[in-house]
């Protein structure tokens, strides 16, 4: 019985298997979920590394044109 359960579980697995290997558009939302997780990131670290120099410049400005 256990036999026949782990073949049966193993059938699955290789059916599975088979058809994520041909389904490319899981593959494609990862890799768009990726890109955007980089791209939060580098837009997180330029605002850290520069949130203070920008928010000097920006009530510069603002003080400058009297705001």
């Amino acid at each position: 019985m256990l036999q026949h359960s782990s073949s049966a579980l193993l059938v699955k697995l290789a059916v599975l298997r088979d058809r994520f290997s041909r389904d490319r558009e899981g593959v494609t939302a990862v890799e768009y979920g990726l890109l955007a997780a980089l791209i939060a990131v580098v837009i997180i670290g330029g605002v850290t590394a520069f949130g203070g120099s920008l928010n000097a410049f920006f009530n510069g400005l603002a003080a400058k044109l009297k705001i």
